[in-house]
């Protein structure tokens, strides 16, 4: 089985059942999916920011467990050091989240789904999957 890396905003779309993440679903079926750490911290703190109820709170944490979540260790480390200069290099600001779900695909050689693909156009080497309109 493949790996993929899901962004944020895909696993946003899918939760919520929103018509851009139906456009993912081939790409998430018979895949191991994997999510950043850096996912896990940017979708406590919506919930946090928008002040969910317990009940979606609960919803959403039961969602994340089909994703396995890619922790930091000392070669993400150096993975993301690694996109966050390439993207300086290129003459592209990334920023601290992106570069860490970059860092996770490039790491475990997995195409990034994101439906943001502008926020990754300074990183060579990494394969998107983007059905932005």
């Amino acid at each position: 089985m493949t790996k993929v890396v899901v962004d944020t905003d895909v696993v946003s779309y899918v939760f919520k059942n929103h018509p851009f993440g139906s456009r993912y679903d081939p790409e998430l079926a018979g895949h191991i999916t994997l999510i950043s750490f850096m996912t896990v911290a940017e979708i406590e703190r919506w919930m946090l920011q928008y002040r969910w109820g317990n009940q979606r709170v609960q919803l959403l944490r039961t969602f994340l467990q089909r994703f396995t979540v890619v922790p930091s260790s000392p070669d993400l480390c150096r993975k993301w050091a690694e996109v966050m200069v390439a993207a300086q290099a290129a003459g592209r600001r990334i920023e601290s989240a992106d570069a860490w779900i970059a860092a996770t695909a490039m790491l475990h050689d997995a195409p990034l789904l994101t439906n943001n693909r502008n926020d990754y156009l300074g990183v060579t080497g990494l394969t998107l999957i983007s059905y932005a309109p």
